[in-house]
């Protein structure tokens, strides 16, 4: 193989897949990136784990010469960085590969790129389609809440759904609180349903987010038996899904008659909490929120640290409502809204869950605290 290319483009391309390729690994063949070039220039990028795997098209990519070399991911990947060249010349003659740039050049050792592992193409003539921007802010509004930590392996990922109205929901839950948010998704073809096995660990997402950037473009999703597939016109995303029982999460999230409305916008409410969120610790982590007469009274209390009083006008005039809640757990769902954005939060006592929700489909159920734990 001999191509030339450029450097800048390359980098961009072999960070994203690079991602996915371990540190470590009893495969050390793993820890490199496979660049496929053919005739006429296109060139692809591919690294997996054997769990997650990555296909990325490069751009600025001249092939005199095609074919296939492996990368090592921590000495290629420094080159690419460090160097200042605009342009690389790579050439491979199955036992080292040579990297010439303007100003520079190296020599590297070379493994057999026949012996890397396959990485999935998307290759479905049934899947899903959505709009990349709106999957990207459900895995952002949905992933935080999710429990790597936690016996029950199903916590440490999103659950999918699509619905027969062409809905597509996404679910994050570390059982204190959860996340939820749904749009439209298009059926194309004979696509079989999304439904209870779907569970995409919390990683895969993570590298989904990084990988999939062509935002004005709609994402291809397919999923099998025990896998899940993810594709845009320039990047392919493969994933194996968590096994396990996901807990019944509509069962969490009440619907009610009886409750109070409050309306919130962001940015105040969100500069509220944090200055309350101050005085607390990990012993202590609840802060009091009072609703009524026109104010949000937000007060913390540590013995160690000392005490808050925040006081917000917002504009419910109801009766009055008192729940302690973890400041932290409220912070991470407000974190993924816009600061001009407004949410209504839905209460009825200290008891009962606190509901956020907005009117572009993401909803928050957030768990109460007991108020003599403080």
């Amino acid at each position: 193989m001999k191509i030339s290319c450029d450097r800048e483009k390359l980098l961009w391309a072999f960070q994203a897949v690079a991602a996915v390729a371990p540190p470590r690994s009893p495969k050390p063949i793993l820890q490199n990136v496979k660049l496929d070039v053919a005739d006429g220039g296109a060139a692809t990028l591919s690294a997996t784990d054997l769990e997650v795997s990555i296909r990325r098209e490069v751009e600025g990519v001249e092939a005199e010469a095609p074919g296939s070399v492996l990368l090592p991911v921590v000495r290629f990947g420094a080159i690419l960085r460090e160097s200042s060249d605009t342009t690389f010349r790579i050439e491979t003659d199955g036992s080292k590969t040579l990297v010439r740039g303007e100003r520079s050049r190296f020599n590297l050792p070379s493994e057999n790129p026949g012996e890397f592992p396959s990485v999935a193409a998307f290759d479905a003539d049934a899947y899903y389609q959505a709009p990349t921007r709106l999957l990207k802010e459900m895995i952002r509004r949905t992933i935080f809440a999710t429990d790597n930590e936690s016996s029950r392996y199903a916590l440490g990922g999103v659950k999918l759904e699509v619905t027969d109205e062409g809905r597509l929901i996404a679910v994050g839950t570390d059982g204190r609180r959860l996340a939820k948010m749904e749009g439209a998704i298009e059926r194309v073809g004979d696509a079989p349903p999304v439904g209870d096995a779907t569970i995409v660990p919390t990683r895969s997402l993570q590298l989904i987010d990084r990988t999939l950037v062509d935002e004005e473009a709609p994402t291809r999703l397919a999923v099998r038996a025990n896998d899940a597939v993810f594709a845009t016109p320039t990047a392919t995303l493969s994933t194996r899904l968590l096994e396990g029982r996901y807990p019944r999460w509509r069962d969490v999230v009440p619907t009610r008659s009886e409750s109070a409305k409050v309306e919130l916008t962001v940015g105040p409410f969100f500069a509220a909490v944090r200055q309350a969120q101050i005085v607390t610790s990990d012993e202590s982590r609840g802060v009091d929120f009072q609703f009524g007469e026109g104010t949000l009274v937000l007060e913390g209390q540590t013995a160690e640290v000392g005490e808050s009083h925040i006081e917000l006008p917002i504009g419910y005039d109801g009766n009055r409502i008192e729940i302690m809640l973890d400041p932290r757990f409220m912070v991470d769902f407000l974190k993924t809204l816009d600061a001009e954005q407004s949410f209504t939060l839905d209460l009825v006592d200290s008891d009962s869950a606190a509901v956020a929700s907005t009117d572009d489909g993401y909803t928050y159920v957030l768990m109460p605290l007991a108020r003599d734990r403080g």
